[in-house]
């Protein structure tokens, strides 16, 4: 390498660093609203309704709808506005999405609460797409730690997010929650500002296209490397949302808990979801992705169990935790089944059904979360979990044998 090259690679390290920092800040900002929302959204929704609380959850499930359009509108705002403009939108997003909850909260108002929380989600759909503006921004080499960087953002955001709701929930007391969706708003703008100071590179061209032509989309959904993977993924977030939309309501309505010891299970979860993708790609490369997506299955399993053993709070801080890593072991490897099912020039297509299937079970999932307990309680919503994961297990034991080479 010639001086001249190696001065340009470190000139590109250096401008790589320098944003994927003020990623990370905005991403520990940004992502704080999720962890927020779902440690109180349920329960502010419960409050809001009259005899019927069957619809508790719908207001989480409007901010699942909020993060599936956000994701579509993303694409098209980063195509006209730029990355940095677009990501600074969808914080603004999620400012106007606090506002819109907090007056909700004043006029007991249930659905503009829940159209507040859309916008959250909306701004939600920005966010997610965070970590892959730092890899696109990186070098090859740098890559790896800069997502490693922005998931300890989802650290930090796991963190903030519930002790905000726990601070400011009362503020505007006797309007419960009010405040903990106002601290959203300059949380937000916070956001904007760090997000100012950011400076993409211009994005190039998909590389790496091995010239072969893109298969039709009907041939690479229908095999059952995709099939396997879309279902495990889907089936492993679904579960997720569908167990951490319920846990409050179970815990605060169903056995009496304070909202805060809730909040706190809800943020523990949230680190338990986060912490391990430090390590999950490790597990990846040396054990293979089935075997880590049979992990985190049978980690959901176990989640069921410490869920169904009791009603004590342990019972429910352990199963949360239990979820989170569950989920990431099961989605992260269930996504990387995916991503080996398709070639590079057939990305897009693929992914935008994929996430199209994937986040309209998740607002599915959650909004039946809230139906399933009003009508049968915690304990069934625990067994829940069996069938699901026992349907996936089986797809990936078959498609482990599939891959294997014949003798």
């Amino acid at each position: 390498m010639s001086a001249v090259e190696a001065g340009g690679l470190e000139t590109q390290l250096s401008s790589a660093k320098r944003n994927v920092f003020i990623l990370t800040a905005a991403q520990s900002i940004l992502g704080s609203a999720a962890p927020l929302s779902f440690s109180v959204g349920g329960l502010a929704g419960f409050q809001l309704l009259g005899a019927d609380k069957s619809l508790a959850t719908a207001p989480l499930t409007g901010f699942n709808v909020g993060v599936a359009i956000g994701a579509i509108v993303v694409a098209l705002a980063s195509r006209f506005l730029g990355r940095r403009t677009s990501f600074m939108f969808g914080a603004l997003m999620g400012a106007v999405g606090g506002t819109v909850a907090t007056l909700a909260l004043f006029r007991s108002d249930f659905w503009l609460f829940a159209f507040g929380l859309l916008l959250i989600g909306l701004s939600g759909g920005f966010t997610q797409k965070i970590r892959f503006a730092a890899a696109d921004a990186s070098p090859t080499f740098y890559k790896g730690k800069a997502i490693s960087w922005i998931l300890a953002g989802g650290i930090i955001s796991a963190i903030v997010g519930p002790q905000l709701a726990i601070w400011m929930k009362d503020y505007f007391a006797p309007v419960t929650f009010a405040g903990a969706f106002t601290a959203m708003v300059p949380l937000m703008l916070a956001a904007i500002g760090v997000l100012s100071f950011l400076n993409l590179p211009a994005m190039n061209g998909r590389s790496g296209i091995d010239g072969a032509p893109a298969r039709p989309l009907r041939e690479i959904v229908m095999t059952q490397r995709f099939i396997t993977g879309m279902i495990c993924g889907v089936s492993s977030y679904a579960l997720m949302t569908f167990m951490m939309t319920g846990a409050p309501l179970a815990m605060v309505v169903g056995c009496g808990f304070s909202s805060d010891l809730a909040t706190l299970g809800i943020q523990w979860h949230v680190i338990a979801m986060f912490a391990p993708s430090f390590f999950t790609g490790v597990l990846i490369s040396r054990f293979g992705t089935e075997k880590v997506v049979i992990a985190g299955l049978v980690i959901l399993m176990a989640c069921a169990v410490v869920a169904h053993m009791g009603v004590e709070l342990w019972n429910f801080w352990g199963a949360l935790v239990l979820l989170g890593v569950g989920w990431n072991f099961g989605f992260i490897g269930a996504t990387a089944i995916v991503a080996s099912s398709y070639r590079p020039q057939e990305a897009d297509k693929v992914q935008g059904f994929h996430d199209i299937i994937l986040f309209g079970l998740v607002a599915l999932s959650s909004f039946s979360s809230g139906k399933v307990f009003t009508a049968y309680g915690w304990s069934v919503m625990n067994l829940v979990i069996w069938p699901v994961t026992i349907v996936c297990l089986v797809l990936v034991l078959l498609q482990m044998r599939a891959a294997r080479p014949s003798a």
